[in-house]
């Protein structure tokens, strides 16, 4: 359980950092992007071995959750949860169901591209850099959180990957047997640190899109350069 959220959490924070480069100028995520798409079958190999961890983080939760009920079978009188257990830790299984829920959709909207699920009459998957002919990461970002459900459903799926998370690096440092009474109380205000810095990191960007229109000129001009044929002009036109 702590060795695979060990490797998910560092995956987030490596994510985080990728994704920001949304604030540079377009052509450093485009080509971040285009990096990562030409490793080939080495991608292929740490997005299943990332997918292996996320299924043993998953069924060593549901395992865990099996022998604690099996350990106390009688729940705390009057229902009470017990002392000093946090809010976040007693919905661990539940916020990780549902951010497991949410890695699948953004899978299918940004890797996949399935076409429609970005709620936009934009195909993401058609929006290609002019000057490069690659597929252009910035514009389909752009005009996935044009769309303010997309962005609403990010902002809350992040949002409880943090809540999952400011529990989960606490409790990852005590199962690995790093967390002591010295530590303790250090460690435990961290972890909710590095979430709410985790949270605000990942919201700063379908924000600063549909909030602050950030990067939609941008998007426009790729509309435009788009092929006819795609529809994506007429797309565009509908969207801004």
């Amino acid at each position: 359980m702590a060795g695979s959220g060990c490797v998910l959490f560092l995956f987030v924070v490596g994510h985080l950092v990728g994704n920001l480069q949304f604030f540079l100028p377009p052509e450093a995520i485009n080509r971040y992007a285009h990096f990562l798409q030409s490793l080939g079958e080495v991608l292929w190999g740490v997005r299943l071995f990332m997918l292996a961890m996320i299924v043993l983080h998953i069924w060593s939760a549901a395992l865990l959750t099996v022998e604690n009920r099996a350990a106390r079978p009688e729940p705390y009188q009057g229902g009470h949860a017990p002392f000093g257990a946090s809010l976040a830790s007693r919905w661990m299984l539940e916020s990780g169901l549902i951010v497991g829920t949410f890695i699948i959709y953004h899978l299918l909207h940004y890797t996949v591209k399935v076409e429609g699920i970005n709620g936009s009459s934009i195909p993401i998957g058609q929006l290609v850099n002019p000057a490069t002919g690659h597929p252009d990461c910035y514009a389909m970002m752009v005009a996935g959180f044009s769309v303010v459900p997309v962005s609403l459903f990010y902002l809350v799926g992040v949002g409880l990957l943090c809540f999952h998370l400011s529990h989960g690096v606490e409790a990852m440092f005590q199962s690995l047997g790093l967390k002591n009474a010295a530590y303790s109380e250090r460690i435990a205000k961290a972890s909710k640190l590095i979430s709410v810095v985790l949270f605000l990191g990942y919201a700063s960007i379908p924000t600063s899109v549909f909030v602050f229109g950030h990067g939609k000129a941008y998007l426009q001009e790729v509309v435009k350069a788009a092929p006819a044929k795609a529809g994506v002009v007429a797309a565009g036109k509908e969207t801004h």
